[in-house]
């Protein structure tokens, strides 16, 4: 009776998983001895490897021609240096006032194209948590959802509760300085074709999605869009949706497809609008020619060779204290107890 009992219940299958070296930590570990020699040799293969990719990386970018104008300050015309700050806000402030403002720029060396034409902003902090909310990414994508304005305040409807297409504070903000080059007195265009990510043109902002209402709330913020192309059409636009990290950022206004050779006289005519004085901010211009690592910035090739130079100066170090200061790997005469036995004994 009880071995049929005892047959009736189920068996408790055991979750003990089962027996290897892995699952019991029983590998292999490495545990490699640092000798001398070794550590020698590591800080030399640092400084064969890391030298010559900085001196590559420091050279591509100094072969760079790069052109920076701020154009913020003499753009502005003062009539009481004593009240700066004022003027300057009540002048861009004013849409009677004439914003065109001419600026000279001297070409150092042969730019060859394609030549990149950024404006530079300071003091503008895109990353600011309400401003970076301040959009809606389903607006912008799809035609239906052109009534979602909820996280675009406070620049989502008009005044008679119209939804604002694009809404929100970044597409409010749009840059609206423009420029226009020349060279000789000859016009220099400006190609703004292809300046937007392609994934952006072609995912983030749709072919279907026109510009309603914009620019026509409770505030007037910067430039206006055309409401006969779509927004995947409207670059300038998409290029400043992407907001910057830091306070400090360039975004991409064009190219110039034309060589610019050494010493040319570069004319631009700036339309002077964007309100950069109230934050106390700043706006360049910048021209500039990109290598394939991209831009000006020597800071990626100085760290390289910085990192190779240290690691060569340490092995030299090294070495010369191994040939003229040996210590035998391992002798147990230099551990402390030991050195604290052999003075007792000596005194």
């Amino acid at each position: 009776m009880s071995s049929e009992d005892d047959s009736s219940q189920p068996t408790s299958k055991s979750k003990k998983p089962k027996y290897s070296r892995f699952t019991q930590q029983e590998l292999p570990s490495c545990k490699p001895i640092l000798t001398p020699g070794l550590v020698i040799g590591i800080l030399i293969c640092f400084a064969i490897v890391f030298v010559p990719i900085g001196l590559i990386t420091f050279t591509a970018t100094e072969n760079v021609v790069e052109i920076v104008d701020r154009y913020d300050e003499d753009c502005i015309p003062l009539k009481s240096p004593d009240n700066p700050e004022n003027e300057r806000v009540g002048y861009i402030r004013d849409a009677g006032t004439n914003k065109t403002c001419i600026r000279t720029l001297i070409i150092p060396k042969k730019m060859k194209p394609p030549i990149y034409v950024y404006y530079q902003l300071d003091n503008f902090y895109q990353n600011h948590r309400r401003y970076v909310k301040s959009r809606s990414d389903h607006q912008l994508r799809y035609p239906s959802h052109a009534s979602e304005t909820k996280t675009c305040e406070p620049e989502a409807t008009t005044n008679d509760n119209q939804p604002i297409v694009p809404c929100g504070l970044i597409a409010w903000s749009l840059f609206n300085d423009t420029y226009r080059f020349s060279r000789n007195n000859t016009s220099l265009e400006i190609n703004k074709k292809d300046i937007a990510w392609h994934s952006e043109r072609t995912r983030k902002f749709s072919s279907q999605v026109y510009p309603k209402n914009f620019q026509s709330g409770n505030l007037i913020g910067g430039a206006k869009l055309d409401e006969t192309k779509p927004l995947s059409e409207q670059e300038d636009f998409i290029v400043w949706m992407r907001t910057a990290a830091l306070p400090t950022f360039r975004k991409l206004y064009g190219r110039i497809e034309t060589d610019l050779e050494a010493y040319d006289q570069i004319t631009v005519i700036i339309q002077n609008n964007y309100n950069t004085y109230s934050f106390s901010g700043k706006k360049k211009l910048v021209i500039s020619t990109a290598s394939w690592i991209g831009g000006k910035n020597d800071y990626l090739g100085k760290m390289y060779m910085a990192v190779g130079g240290t690691s060569l100066l340490l092995a030299i170090i090294f070495t010369f204290l191994y040939l003229f200061k040996p210590r035998p790997l391992g002798d147990p005469t230099y551990l402390s107890w030991n050195r604290n036995r052999a003075a007792v004994r000596e005194s």
